[in-house]
């Protein structure tokens, strides 16, 4: 029986940013699971927070809290700067954190003439209905229309962004990199520009972070590099470093619209995934892992861009979410013959290679990243 899909490999087992598939080929993973593997794989201290935390607690629904949970509320709402005003929702995945934003913006309508909420062509926020209804890629939209109604995405631009923005706006939500769209990168200002009007006009400004927090930009959430404080911000991927948890991160007076009971997830927030999340961001705090994000993100887009392929037409990203331009729309050969070669990177599109490696990676690393890279590139260039 084959799942639904087109898997490259079957993997069996990981360890530090190395998997190995079921005939005992290893790769250099750097993928990380789609930004989510911020320790690599098996590391230490994610192993022990799941044994220990198993081995007590595991679940007790949403009627009861339990340490793990608010130390977790209390250190990501510490890392976003989001003060004592800060409130978490936590979920299960980034696709029911922007569930959960898509209905903040939905209560702040306190006049019932805030209708519209603001999202971005070429946006991923999940697929989900209502995550889907923020999303905007037609590809993945069309098959399930009618979507939830009231979303109106709009150009990446500070002109389009002008235009569109009024009193009856809601929300604008933003990722500070599309990494779906083949990590494209905000125009410089726009957040700061989208945080000034969303302000005047009384609409909250919502950055989904799924992609981009956990230390992977070199930051800990990619919105702080423009400055700023947003409403909320979803986050999720490698906030629990391979273990399913996503939550939503209100500041202000964003954390006052929410009252109790109007939303919830019976898994949302249990012991065993916050006990997990507070060792990954423990250790990635401990160890200078974001500071490490930011070095050897400068120390691959120098060395991608010293390749000496006609393939390569530039690099895009922050950190240690990188998207690679190519000059042919053959990212999807090049990710098969950079697997033989025993690489794992993704296709974000026909002419992008997307890598989100391990927040862990050194010279070793890279030195081996740019071996098989360049034994991939020259193998696509020769066919």
């Amino acid at each position: 029986m084959r799942s639904i899909g087109m898997p490259l490999a079957k993997l069996e087992r990981g360890e530090g940013v190395r998997v190995w598939d079921d005939s005992g080929k290893p790769y250099l993973d750097f993928l990380a699971g789609i930004a989510v593997n911020a320790l690599g794989h098996a590391h230490p201290a994610f192993v022990d927070a799941v044994s220990r935390q198993a081995a007590t607690l595991a679940h007790v629904s949403n009627y009861f809290t339990t340490e793990p949970t608010l130390e977790l509320a209390e250190r990501i709402t510490r890392l976003a700067g989001a003060g004592d005003e800060g409130r978490v929702w936590f979920g299960n995945s980034g696709a029911e954190a922007n569930e959960a934003a898509f209905k903040l913006a939905r209560l702040n309508n306190s006049g019932g003439g805030r209708t519209r909420v603001l999202a971005l062509v070429d946006a991923f926020h999940g697929r989900t209905m209502g995550s889907l209804a923020l999303t905007g890629k037609a590809h993945m939209r069309d098959p399930f229309l009618p979507l939830p109604g009231g979303v109106e995405h709009i150009p990446a631009t500070l002109e389009a962004l002008e235009a569109a923005m009024d009193d009856a706006v809601a929300a604008l939500i933003v990722e500070p990199i599309q990494g779906e769209a083949g990590v494209v990168e905000l125009p410089a200002g726009f957040l700061e520009a989208a945080r000034e009007l969303t302000h005047r006009h009384g609409a909250l400004l919502i950055v989904d972070e799924i992609q981009t927090g956990a230390g992977r930009t070199g930051a800990w959430f990619g919105f702080q590099h423009a400055g700023i404080t947003p409403d909320a911000i979803t986050v999720a991927k490698g906030i629990g470093g391979g273990f399913p948890i996503g939550g939503l991160v209100t500041f202000g007076h964003a954390s006052s619209l929410y009252t109790k009971g109007q939303h919830g997830s019976t898994f949302g927030g249990n012991p065993l995934a916050t006990a997990v999340g507070n060792a990954v961001l423990g250790e990635i705090e401990s160890a200078g892992l974001v500071e490490n994000a930011a070095a050897r993100g400068e120390q691959l887009r120098a060395r991608i861009l010293g390749l000496d392929s006609p393939l390569v037409a530039g690099v895009r990203g922050r950190g240690l979410l990188i998207g690679i331009g190519l000059t042919e729309p053959v990212a999807g050969a090049l990710v098969a013959a950079a697997m033989d070669a025993g690489l794992i990177v993704n296709a974000a599109n026909d002419a992008t290679i997307r890598m989100a490696p391990p927040l862990i990676i050194g010279d070793a690393e890279i030195d081996e990243f740019v071996e098989h890279f360049s034994t991939a590139l020259d193998t696509v260039a020769a066919s």
